[in-house]
């Protein structure tokens, strides 16, 4: 009687362990977060600073491993010339989180439109680049940014164009997703 009482509070006490789990077993497909900027470059073909905006997204689907992808409009408001340089960008990033703060690097290939002065011409070019920023989390679904960024046009008369970019921007983070 005493073997079978003890078996019987063992078995009561161990069936809420079998069927229990320690995390959620389902969960999200990947980090998404679309947002637009503010951005200041420096181009090889004007002197002055051009600013312009930008529009990303980005959508990290591993750990430490994601994509984005960049669109941006600069220009000269000042001059009548009418040169801008757009562009547009795909690739991957690596990223680190540290609390509020993410630290991420990224490499791109893209396509660039440049619109020379007084609409003599309005060109594209394949290009590529790299860029490093932190998204810092002011908000659960708030995001803000700071990035450098390089681009190295391929093909721009006479030895490509290298614009070098700074933005500021922020951005909607996509709540976390719930298990069902």
């Amino acid at each position: 009687m005493k073997k079978a009482c003890l078996l019987l509070a063992f078995l009561t006490c161990s069936v809420g362990a079998a069927f229990g789990q320690a995390k959620f077993a389902a969960s999200r497909a990947g980090d998404l977060q679309i947002g637009g900027g503010y951005t200041i470059a420096s181009s090889d073909y004007l002197p002055q600073k051009i600013r312009g905006y930008s529009f990303y997204s980005s959508f990290d689907f591993k750990a430490h491993f994601g994509a984005e992808v960049d669109f941006h409009e600069l220009s000269d408001p000042k001059t009548n010339s009418m040169v801008y340089e757009r562009s547009y960008e795909v690739g991957g990033r690596y990223f680190r989180q540290y609390g509020r703060f993410k630290p991420y690097a990224r490499a791109f290939y893209g396509r660039g439109v440049f619109n020379f002065p007084n609409s003599v011409a309005n060109l594209a070019y394949n290009m590529f680049g790299a860029a490093g920023g932190v998204d810092v989390e002011v908000h659960p679904r708030i995001n803000v940014r700071a990035e450098y960024e390089y681009q190295r046009w391929l093909s721009f008369p006479p030895d490509g164009l290298t614009p070098m970019m700074f933005t500021f921007g922020a951005a909607y983070h996509f709540p976390p997703g719930r298990p069902k």
